[in-house]
């Protein structure tokens, strides 16, 4: 198979280099800056507790358009960078291939495959369309990962925690392509699972991504740290509610995982309880680099469907303005947008 990572940041990263080292397909990467310099000149290190080592990639470069049509494409730019990225997507998947968006918060394909509805394109997360009309949601599919992963320098990805990943048809239904890529991932050492219910794991990991993210980012602190300071576990755990009641009205109960979500702090504990201190979501990581924050997709796109369904949210209306204020300042200052 030829599979792409578009996208070769730390999630990139590390998904390309455990591919490449377990799997005997030809991985190529899409990278940029001084990551794809790096990964060029040394090759691609994946530095984990129990792991050390280099990869070389069939083939990395920082135009798409230079690699043939894909059989898979991993789309692992922040949100943010995906619209565009739309025709070097959509130029990759020609022969027939299949992508699968790694994000956090809601995805662009969204409404696509509801009860069978052929959907729409969301303004906040696809202005004009692009994805929607020149990827095309019924070549995607989703994936959430737990996985924390960062570039220690260019070329250098180190995995501290975590190692689930969820894929899931858009339409919920099985599929051969679905578990091929499941079958793939499991191959490289992943612990990877499908649900036919992505949509809901989507909503799971908001539960922690939406607050820790928004808090972090605004107040320059750890997710940790949260806990310390007096009357943000209040804000912290308010608006978690905020956020399952939004998923609730949506149609996605989440039970017992609200309660377990307001005590990730407290904790000092990352996405999925694994114990670890000083946790840096990606939202602050991001703007302790001066990039820009995925806003729309963690929280933007949350508010409004919060709205549609008539749910009260004050605390997530006061934060979204503030987030982006935050995301104007940091976009005036950028050099390059970043990947996962």
């Amino acid at each position: 198979m030829k599979i792409c990572i578009f996208g070769a940041g730390a999630i990139g990263g590390y998904l390309a280099a455990r591919l490449l080292k377990f799997t005997p397909h030809k991985i190529s990467v899409v990278a940029r800056g001084a990551q794809l310099h790096a990964i060029r000149t040394r090759g691609l290190r994946l530095v984990t507790p129990s792991e050390d080592f280099v990869v070389s990639p069939h083939a990395a470069t920082d135009r798409a358009q230079d690699l043939p049509a894909q059989d898979l494409v991993f789309v692992t730019l922040k949100t943010h960078a995906q619209a565009a990225a739309a025709s070097d997507i959509a130029d990759l998947l020609s022969g027939g291939g299949s992508a699968v968006f790694v994000n956090n918060g809601i995805p662009w394909w969204w409404t696509y495959g509801v009860n069978g509805d052929a959907g729409q394109s969301l303004p906040r997360l696809d202005p004009e369309g692009a994805l929607w009309q020149q990827v095309q949601p019924q070549r995607v599919m989703g994936c959430v990962a737990f996985s924390a992963n960062a570039v220690v320098e260019p070329g250098v990805v180190r995995h501290t925690a975590n190692n689930r990943w969820v894929l899931g048809e858009p339409g919920g239904q099985a599929s051969e392509r679905l578990a091929q890529a499941v079958a793939l991932l499991r191959q490289s050492g992943l612990n990877t699972e499908s649900s036919d219910r992505i949509r809901q794991v989507i909503w799971s990991k908001l539960l922690r991504n939406a607050a820790m993210n928004s808090l972090c980012a605004l107040t320059r602190v750890s997710v940790d740290q949260l806990a310390v300071v007096p009357g943000m576990m209040d804000l912290y755990s308010t608006l978690v509610q905020e956020i399952a009641a939004i998923a609730a009205a949506q149609g996605y109960a989440l039970g017992d995982e609200v309660s377990a979500a307001q005590q990730v702090p407290l904790l000092g504990a990352a996405i999925d309880g694994t114990q670890s201190a000083r946790i840096k979501p990606s939202m602050l990581q991001d703007i302790e680099a001066g990039r820009r924050i995925e806003v729309e997709a963690i929280v933007g796109q949350v508010q409004v469907l919060a709205r549609a369904s008539r749910v009260v949210t004050p605390v997530l209306d006061a934060l979204v303005p503030l987030l982006r204020a935050l995301d104007l300042a940091q976009s005036s200052t950028m050099t390059l947008p970043a990947s996962h």
